[in-house]
């Protein structure tokens, strides 16, 4: 009998150990890691591709034969409204050029992307150079709540732009991707929250959500795809906004719509699209910029990331006029996807 006992207690204890590890294996497997995580710390774009390309056919690039070759010009330029930007739960934006914008939405004021220096490089003396200087001055900027990183590239993250920003607003946050973080405390940037694709922060009243596109990133030549890309979409009761950064055309868009709604305004990358045999993974075209604007069912759309840095080969002007043709060529509100001047600021109230 006291046998009996004892075997009956250890397949009882068995059965619970049993019951244990399969609840313990189901969860972790609901635990999984995301597919977008390789297992040698980089990542990948949604689709699973990543942008491999080699030195060769940069090298192939830079010295072939190009059909067109972008020269400098000199575009329009106007000053910040000021008045406007300095006034209590201003609702404005301002584009400052390339992927830099100065985005206010009642609670907050918002940068983008900042870049206020002279080159997009790691090297003070070398590297893609400004033909358009800042729309803003960083005296001119008012006091920055939060700023968003799209990714690493030095045309999207300028040290020296940064660390400023950091020293004269002590109590401005960060918003990156995951993995770069350690680049901000390196440089003794400590206010900073790294998200993975669709993680979400609130600030006062304001959402912000890191969303997916297609890219990559790099700040050196052993570091590639080892932080994260993206988009940022930011939400408060009075208006929405989604910052691309930089991206190649994916389904992406399609699936932000599905999983955040539309938009009231996007801001999308027009330029730095050719030769399309180079660039098509990494920038879209002013074509593929509509169809983006059409995928994110977004009211209104901005056209960024041109007329600042020569990065590529299509004349510096030609995105604006091809994104005009290309609304025209598809029965679209040529005022719904505009481009603006350098320095131009917008009252979202009268927009």
């Amino acid at each position: 009998m006291h046998n009996s006992s004892r075997f009956g207690k250890i397949l009882f204890l068995s059965l619970i150990f049993i019951l244990l590890t399969i609840a313990m294996t189901m969860t972790e497997n609901t635990k999984k890691t995301p597919e977008h995580h390789l297992e040698n710390g980089t990542f990948v774009n949604t689709n699973g591709t990543a942008n491999n390309k080699k030195l060769k056919e940069l090298w192939k690039w830079m010295t072939g034969k190009k059909e067109t070759k972008a020269i400098p010009i000199e575009f329009e330029m106007v000053d910040p409204d000021l008045k406007l930007i300095n006034q209590d739960k201003s609702f404005s934006i301002t584009w400052i050029g390339h992927a830099s914008f100065l985005y206010q939405n009642k609670e907050l004021n918002i940068l983008t992307d900042p870049h206020l220096t002279n080159r997009a490089s790691p090297i003070n003396f070398a590297g893609p150079q400004r033909y358009t200087k800042p729309a803003m001055k960083f005296e001119e900027l008012p006091k920055i709540d939060f700023i968003t990183i799209s990714h690493n590239h030095y045309d999207h993250l300028d040290l020296k732009t940064v660390k400023w920003i950091a020293k004269n607003n002590p109590d401005s946050m960060f918003l990156v991707p995951l993995g770069l973080k350690k680049w901000f405390l390196d440089k003794s940037i400590n206010n900073v929250i790294e998200l993975d694709w669709w993680e979400s922060h609130i600030i006062n009243d304001t959402k912000i959500t890191f969303t997916p596109v297609q890219h990559w990133s790099s700040r050196t030549l052993f570091d590639r795809n080892q932080t994260l890309w993206g988009g940022w979409h930011i939400k408060n009761n009075h208006h929405s906004l989604i910052h691309l950064g930089d991206t190649g055309y994916s389904d992406d868009f399609k699936e932000t719509f599905k999983k955040l709604g539309p938009v009231d305004l996007a801001l999308i990358p027009i330029g730095a699209y050719a030769p399309r045999w180079f660039m098509q993974f990494s920038h879209m075209n002013p074509n593929e910029a509509v169809q983006a604007f059409i995928d994110l069912k977004a009211e209104k759309a901005i056209g960024m990331h041109w007329g600042t840095f020569i990065l590529t080969d299509e004349p510096v002007d030609e995105p604006p006029l091809k994104l005009e043709e290309e609304l025209e060529d598809r029965s679209l509100d040529t005022k719904s996807f505009i481009t603006m001047i350098h320095g131009q600021t917008i009252n979202l109230n009268k927009d």
